[in-house]
């Protein structure tokens, strides 16, 4: 039988408690935290590594066109299908979702407990920015961070909205780079088949397809880490910058508002009732997994041309994606009401709690065995044999996770965030 749903006086004693437990300056206590959403958490952040690891391990290129790298048969093609329909953008958007529905927490139990709320956000999002900028320019140019902690900035000013303004405006934002690519594909197809030839070559040659540019990028990260340094700090600058403001700002602050909503309305965590996650479930699933499947059947139409790729391939799953999530969501918070105590809902749960360390830990892992400063193996995995790759992590990441929480209150990286935050050091073991 489901649990039911908290009802709103037991969200208010909640409440209560955490603000008498947590008066001070100190962090949410682990007690106090709502088991929802570190399950959802530790969902989205290893759901995250089965797209990531293509761009640890392969060319950039195949993230907008699988077919001009590597084998693309078989099961290397089941193992792209199943990534792309079931992960590909769907747990980056759950974990967006999570962080905006996190800024609204942060706020409301800092202003309960008599906290400066804003100056302790900013000083939050500061340090994320400086953790995400060593991130992105010494490791990987893959990094979310620096776009959190700068959209962050912005939403905060935005969490005391009702829900369905948030979630409005939060659509309207999201919206803006699907637009901005749509008219640039009916641009396209409005164009003669000269200027189309000239786009596509454009753009292929954009990925560094023609003249040994996947060549280029292999030798680069296979090298030495002075030498992928020297490759990523220009991909790095155009993503932090013209990227940021033409797309990942509008997509990351725009399902940040929709999350803040999502959690105003109890969505996230797991105060709506059962049947209404159910119907969430079946609904937004069917209609996530038609768009797409029906981007899938698009791609095979257009002979996988990558211009058509990029610009109008994409708002399938694009659009789907958030709907998937939203499906994940249901089963998630089903799965908290079935079985809260079980091995799945508890290992879940230590990694959302550790979600900030155990996502350094993928990069770390991932670019000693992809880059030439570890194994120097980029380039050379199969589709197939980097989830066997992602699957060996995640029966690494949970255990540990499990063991770390057992004993810890937050994660290593949680921890010193914390206190770079509060601006004293927090006690780390359970029993201190």
């Amino acid at each position: 039988m489901s649990a039911p749903a908290p009802s709103q006086e037991d969200r208010a004693h909640s409440t209560a408690a955490s603000s008498e437990t947590n008066r001070g300056r100190g962090p949410t206590a682990p007690k106090d935290r709502i088991l929802s959403l570190d399950v959802l958490r530790g969902f989205a952040l290893l759901g995250i590594l089965v797209i990531n690891i293509w761009v640890f391990a392969l060319p950039s290129v195949v993230l907008t066109n699988p077919t001009l790298y590597g084998d693309f048969s078989g099961l290397n093609y089941a193992a792209w299908f199943v990534s792309h329909v079931f992960f590909e953008q769907k747990f980056i958007t759950l974990f967006t979702l999570l962080f905006g529905a996190g800024v609204v927490l942060f706020m409301e139990s800092k202003q309960q407990n008599g906290q400066p709320a804003r100056r302790l956000h900013f000083r939050r999002g500061f340090w994320l920015l400086v953790i995400g900028m060593a991130h992105a320019y010494l490791l990987w140019h893959g990094d979310i961070l620096v776009a959190y902690a700068l959209c962050g900035f912005v939403v905060v000013f935005l969490y005391s909205w009702r829900p369905r303004r948030l979630f409005i405006v939060g659509l309207v934002m999201f919206s803006i780079p699907s637009l901005l690519y749509l008219l640039g594909g009916v641009g396209y197809l409005l164009a003669d088949a000269a200027t189309q030839a000239e786009i596509e070559t454009n753009v292929l040659a954009g990925f560094g397809v023609e003249q040994g540019g996947l060549d280029a990028e292999i030798a680069a990260y296979q090298g030495s880490w002075l030498e992928q340094i020297e490759y990523r700090l220009p991909i790095v600058i155009g993503l932090q910058t013209v990227g940021f403001l033409l797309e990942t700002f509008w997509f990351s602050a725009g399902l940040m508002l929709i999350g803040m909503a999502l959690y105003k309305w109890g969505v996230l965590s797991n105060q709506r009732s059962t049947a209404f996650y159910r119907r969430l479930f079946v609904g937004a699933g069917a209609i996530g997994l038609t768009l797409v499947l029906s981007g899938v059947w698009y791609r095979e139409v257009v002979g996988w041309e990558t211009t058509q790729l990029l610009l109008l391939a994409r708002q399938f799953n694009y659009w789907g994606a958030p709907l998937l999530a939203l499906a994940y969501v249901a089963g998630i918070m089903l799965l908290c009401r079935a079985a809260a105590d079980g091995y799945i809902a508890t290992g879940l749960s230590a990694v959302g709690k550790t979600a900030f360390s155990n996502y350094l830990l993928q990069t770390v892992v991932a670019t000693t065995l992809f880059y030439g400063h570890g194994l120097g193996l980029f380039g050379t995995l199969e589709r197939i044999e980097l989830l066997a790759v992602v699957v060996l992590i995640w029966a690494v990441q949970i255990p540990l996770s499990v063991a770390w929480v057992n004993r810890y209150r937050f994660g290593p990286i949680e921890w010193l965030w914390r206190t770079l935050t509060y601006g004293e050091r927090q006690p780390l073991r359970l029993d201190s």
